[in-house]
């Protein structure tokens, strides 16, 4: 499900040496500032353009989602929005800080759980998410209340010792919530956090992000294909194809527009759904882009591994 070839890392670069570990702090922002604006944001691999001009802006609590079909650009966005790929200066901020002018300030306000797998199957589930508690600074004295607190929240805290691959492909989407949570980050970014999953499995997930969400206030930035999971969770959408949001609003907005241009054109049909808006939006164009080789390859491989 990835946009593009290049090396999936997921976790930002441990601090330089000389980095104050133990007084580490998220950086603040002004009140008001949006949790994520990306100006004519553009991103190129090869001849390929990835992202096309894209302009957003996410409002902090939100949960925002970004959808569109494999190929789409999503992945890409998100990375660039996370520093995992580099950008010009001005064109993406997170909470008022230039994500290319101060990368660790940016990390320190960000959870990410990637698309591809980021458990360690030999390790407990204790285990993994203190180690993320370790490369996102958390101060030593608070690590593991810390710790315990993230599996607690995604209801982890009976299977915490047992070892990682003894999970089942929902409680491993849990685990590496709770890993993205452990530094209790403003923003929290999720790249098709239920691929593979079963139904089951996928509402599960949900109702853990969406619990901290509520306990929380932080913001939720989430790439998905799967448009009832959006119509549901999501206080916007964004509807992305080859590289450009083509639309944006509230599912609800949505979907109204289109019903109300259906009947303007005397047309009749069922009340739309949200995958009908993306369907109309993306055109014909649609079912041509399936991703790459690589792409499918990639998302098998996740698909196995978590379900």
């Amino acid at each position: 499900m990835t946009d593009e070839a290049t090396p999936d890392p997921t976790t930002p670069d441990p601090p330089a040496k000389g980095t104050d570990t133990k007084a580490a702090a998220a950086p603040t922002a002004a009140p008001g500032t949006d949790a994520v604006t990306c100006s004519s944001l553009e991103y190129t691999f090869g001849d390929t353009k990835a992202v096309i001009d894209l302009d957003l802006s996410v409002a902090a609590g939100e949960v925002f989602g970004l959808l569109g079909p494999n190929g789409a650009g999503k992945t890409t966005a998100i990375r660039c929005v996370t520093t995992l790929l580099p950008v010009p200066a001005g064109m993406v901020q997170v909470f008022g800080h230039d994500a290319a002018r101060e990368k660790m300030a940016v990390r320190r306000l960000l959870g990410y759980v990637p698309q591809q797998l980021s458990a360690d199957a030999g390790l407990t589930g204790r285990e993994n998410v203190a180690l993320f508690a370790r490369v996102f600074d958390v101060a030593r004295r608070e690590r593991a209340e810390r710790v315990s607190q993230a599996l607690e929240a995604v209801d982890l805290t009976e299977s915490a010792d047992r070892l990682a691959k003894t999970y089942s492909g929902g409680m491993i989407r849990r685990l590496e919530l709770a890993q993205a949570l452990v530094s209790a980050p403003r923003l929290l970014m999720l790249d098709e956090p239920t691929i593979g999953l079963d139904p089951i499995a996928r509402t599960s997930v949900w109702e853990h992000i969406d619990a901290v969400r509520r306990a929380t206030g932080m913001t939720v930035l989430v790439t998905t294909h799967y448009m009832d999971e959006a119509d549901q969770y999501c206080d916007r959408v964004a509807l992305m194809h080859r590289g450009r949001i083509r639309s944006i609003g509230t599912p609800e907005e949505l979907r109204t527009d289109l019903r109300e241009r259906r009947r303007a054109a005397g047309e009749e049909h069922p009340a739309p759904t949200l995958e009908d808006v993306f369907r109309d939006v993306a055109g014909s164009g649609l079912d041509e882009q399936g991703g790459t080789f690589r792409d499918v390859r990639s998302t098998r491989r996740t698909a196995s591994r978590v379900g």
